[in-house]
Formats: structure tokens, sequence, C-alpha cells
């Protein structure tokens, strides 16, 4: 599973993308859980936010879906975290 997570706006502006593929990984069904619950409460589309609030584009696989600070779920905040500090 390829997960990436593309940051975009808050203070600055500055835009950061990350990745993870979970393919041979030895916690590969623990990214998997967590990717399922993300996605659950995502968005088709980017959802209003708030000034210089943070959005982001979580793709799995190729399917999108969009949430936004200060609205994250725990399981988005904790995907996001890991894949923007362990991806590349």
């Amino acid at each position: 599973m390829r997960i990436e997570v593309s940051r975009s706006g808050g203070f600055a502006g500055i835009e950061r993308r990350a990745e993870v593929d979970t393919t041979g990984r030895p916690d590969a069904a623990e990214w998997h859980a967590l990717v399922k619950a993300a996605l659950d409460e995502g968005h088709d589309e980017p959802p209003l936010g708030v000034p210089d609030g943070f959005h982001y584009t979580i793709t799995v696989d190729g399917r999108p879906v969009h949430c936004a600070d200060p609205y994250l779920t725990d399981a988005q905040r904790e995907l996001i975290s890991r894949v923007l500090k362990e991806g590349a």
C-alpha cells in the first residue's frame, strides 16, 4: 500500500509532501488499520478549515481524501504525523 500525505496552508503557506510504501514492512497491518480509520472520516472535496490552518490530502493507492485542521480525527492526525515523519 502506498500512502502519500500532502500538507498545504498554514501561516507561511509552504507545502510539504511525504509518502510511505507499506509493502514488505513488518508493521504493514498496523498501517493498514490506521489508513482505514483515517479514510473513513475523510472528505471527497477539501473541507473548510480555519484561517492559517493546514489542509491535508491523504492519497492511498491513488484514492485521495481531504481533511483540515482543526477537524482532524485522532486516526487522521496520527497517520499524517507518521507519514510526514517516516516518509520520504
